[in-house]
């Protein structure tokens, strides 16, 4: 009985989560700021849904599948956001109207910087 309503409160706590996330990401206009909500709430909402599961289906060869697919989603899906956010900024030849860009530097730009310190 316990078992049950302790992965309840997982389960709903992660669909909460899920819920803030969709919000997020519809009321964001930038695409960084959309995928920041996205990745944040993806992570954390699936790592509560699934340790409901586990919690639920007690502890056994099943809950051993689910805590592995726990870890691939936990690595994974804040790689891939951050793949998607830099390919963003380095395509869209807007991202400076849109979003501050001085953090990422290209390769080409340290280059020169290094060049302009040598000569001067």
């Amino acid at each position: 009985m316990i078992r049950t309503i302790l992965a309840a409160v997982f389960i709903f706590g992660g669909l909460l989560l899920f819920a803030v996330e969709i919000y997020g990401v519809n009321r964001f206009t930038f695409i960084m700021n959309r995928m920041h909500a996205a990745a944040i709430g993806d992570t954390l909402a699936m790592m509560l849904c699934m340790a409901g599961l586990i919690i639920y289906s007690g502890f056994n060869f099943t809950s051993l599948k689910l805590l592995l697919v726990v870890v691939f989603l936990f690595f994974s899906s804040p790689v891939s956001s951050h793949l998607i956010m830099n390919m963003e900024v380095e395509t869209n030849e807007k991202a400076h109207t849109n979003y501050e860009t001085d953090a990422i530097i290209d390769e080409d730009d340290l280059l020169e910087e290094e060049k302009n310190k040598t000569e001067g």
